[in-house]
């Protein structure tokens, strides 16, 4: 199962000519990840406030395929990759209507935020996040 969200691409996210520009686009990538957490019951604030865990960004891939402009409604679509004990591999898919503007992969790491180390996933934040694991039987019925 996929995490879907849409996002209006907003005149702070775009060069002076109206065109998306890719600092624009990675406020908005982390936006739809801390989206996707809360929405599974694992908020960032909580997380970083009472339970001490960070989620930094260890690895990004991203490939930009066509431009989107000022006021496009961009589609997110997030699945996890892979989960493991202490990370886990998003594929972040982006597009206006049909048309895909760019694709990311994002890998996330559990960190203590007092030995700044990782650490495992709690119980319910793995289980949150298995909810939306992609498996080779979804893609590929023959697999």
């Amino acid at each position: 199962m996929t995490f879907s969200t849409a996002r209006t691409l907003g005149f702070g996210d775009c060069d002076p000519a109206g065109i998306a520009f890719f600092p624009g686009y990675m406020r908005l990538l982390v936006g739809v990840t801390e989206e996707m957490f809360e929405r599974f019951g694992a908020p960032w604030p909580a997380m970083i406030r009472e339970r001490r865990i960070g989620v930094p960004t260890v690895k990004l891939d991203v490939d930009f395929t066509a431009p989107a402009f000022h006021g496009d409604r961009l589609d997110f679509t997030v699945a996890v990759a892979a989960l493991g004990s202490r990370s886990v591999d998003l594929r972040h898919r982006v597009a206006v209507g049909d048309r895909v503007v760019w694709t990311a992969r994002q890998v996330l790491v559990a960190t203590s935020l007092e030995t700044h180390r990782a650490v495992a996933w709690p119980d319910d934040i793995r289980a949150g996040l298995a909810a939306h694991l992609e498996t080779n039987d979804a893609r590929d019925p023959a697999a």
